[in-house]
């Protein structure tokens, strides 16, 4: 038998984890690792093998044949254009300081669309070809423009048969207008929610009748809209954290579940943060242990919540085609299926891209709304988006199951040729899918549970998480 390639990883409790390139995995001893490297297979090693589809007899038989399916559905692939992200002004009411945009001021001029910008965002929606559109509302703060986003979304209802509509809002300042914009079956809320009131007055609204105005505007939108409407993230100082169980308690008060723990991003004016040395393993530390009592308050409660990216993590390595972050395709093809229009109506390919470049780093737009995308920029930047022939991803155990982000490498190093092992996306990385395997092979009820609910299934149990002995 021909056994496909097999990377593998030392885990926290000794034993060894082994993943072929089409995502399959199983754990073993060192003693198996000794016979596969010496090529001294045993009767019993072949059959476990075999019988996991990590080898096959003969080319194009039945088990090459699976393989090759599960690797090419691994493989993300170009969608039509059908998410668009919208900044139709910089301005903003707040003065986060983690603020990862560079806002500009709430008076300030010359950061918002011009009449001939909206045309021309309009004009570049009207010749997308997908009955569905998600339109993201960004800033700033896009309900000071309450008008362009009602331009925009009557323009769509008109084009698109199912669109949808998300406002980014730090939901401060809502007039009858605003509240009836956000009203509409078809547009849901994001806002920001840095755990208890005390976090979230120190990191975003420095003022307490400021604060106030927040959790006021928050409890009439949750009183009044459906669950599912509204989602929130916090923003995570490792300098400074607020208390877990505190942020799970205040997120699950206002009907949310899933929470999305997320650092403070490298960009903008949050570059001139500084919060202290071993950033990345403090972060590392800290999201983990948040794991470790979101399982057990799960467990004590009986009402599920999820970390969001982490449960995306967990059925990226579970599932096929399951790509919908950006952060764990490949390839990541760059203006495929999503894009940015900012203030100035120019292209980015992410919403870091035009961080980036509204700093004056590095000029990272893909063209315009007048002139159109920019193709021969996008492919140079698609030549980075993949980690298939990275000389450090080739031998990483995670490698079917990660992505690449060289917008994060361009951002913090200035430069995407970087070894792997020295980046903050992959160091990040490593330790959430380290955190995933110690979760899935775990044997206590608690993590069983959490598992369960995050995958959609009735249990989870031995059998799905394969061991060697």
């Amino acid at each position: 038998m021909n056994v496909w390639p097999l990377k593998f990883r030392e885990t926290s409790d000794g034993s060894i984890l082994f993943c072929d390139d089409a995502g399959g995995f199983f754990k073993a001893d060192h003693g198996f690792l000794d016979r596969y490297a010496a090529d001294e297979l045993a009767a019993s090693d072949v059959a476990f093998l075999k019988e996991g589809g990590h080898g096959f007899d003969r080319e194009l038989d039945v088990h090459w044949t699976s393989f090759a399916y599960r690797w090419a559905r691994r493989q993300s692939k170009p969608h039509e254009m059908n998410y668009v992200i919208l900044v139709p002004t910089l301005r903003c009411n707040l003065t986060c300081g983690y603020c990862q945009v560079s806002r500009a001021p709430e008076n300030a001029l010359g950061f918002d669309w011009s009449h001939e910008t909206l045309e021309g965002v309009l004009s570049f929606l009207d010749g997308l070809q997908s009955p569905d559109i998600k339109i993201e509302f960004q800033g700033g703060e896009p309900l000071l423009r309450i008008d362009l986003l009602e331009a925009v979304r009557n323009f769509c209802r008109e084009k698109f048969a199912r669109p949808q509509f998300v406002v980014c809002t730090n939901l401060q300042t809502l007039d009858a207008r605003a509240w009836a914009f956000l009203d509409a079956e078809d547009t849901f809320i994001s806002t920001s929610l840095d755990g208890d009131r005390m976090t979230h007055e120190r990191q975003r609204t420095h003022d307490h009748k400021v604060t106030e105005t927040f959790f006021r505007n928050l409890e009439i939108a949750v009183s009044c809209y459906p669950e599912g409407k509204i989602s929130a993230l916090p923003t995570v100082d490792v300098a400074n954290p607020p208390d877990l169980e505190g942020l799970l308690d205040n997120y699950e008060r206002y009907g949310m579940r899933s929470v999305y723990l997320r650092p403070i991003n490298h960009q903008g004016f949050a570059r001139k943060l500084d919060q202290g040395s071993n950033v990345l393993a403090r972060w590392n530390r800290l999201h983990s242990q948040f794991i470790d009592v979101l399982i057990a308050r799960n467990h004590r409660t009986g009402r599920f919540m999820e970390e969001y990216y982490f449960s995306q993590c967990l059925k990226r390595v579970l599932r096929l085609d399951q790509d919908n972050h950006v952060d764990i395709r490949n390839p990541n093809f760059f203006a495929s299926d999503y894009v940015v229009i900012d203030h100035d109506g120019h292209f980015y390919p992410t919403d870091e891209a035009r961080m980036l470049s509204r700093i004056g780093r590095i000029d990272l737009s893909i063209g315009d709304v007048t002139t159109g995308i920019d193709r021969a920029k996008v492919n140079l930047l698609d030549s980075g988006a993949f980690n298939h022939f990275d000389p450090d991803c080739i031998h990483c155990a995670y490698q079917p199951f990660c992505g690449t982000d060289v917008i994060d490498d361009v951002s913090r190093y200035g430069r995407v040729d970087l070894p792997r092992p020295d980046t903050w996306f992959c160091g990040r990385h490593l330790s959430v899918f380290d955190k995933v395997f110690e979760v899935l092979y775990r044997k206590d009820e608690p993590a069983r549970a959490s598992v369960a609910a995050w995958l959609g299934v009735n249990t989870w149990g031995d059998r799905m998480a394969p061991v060697h002995s």
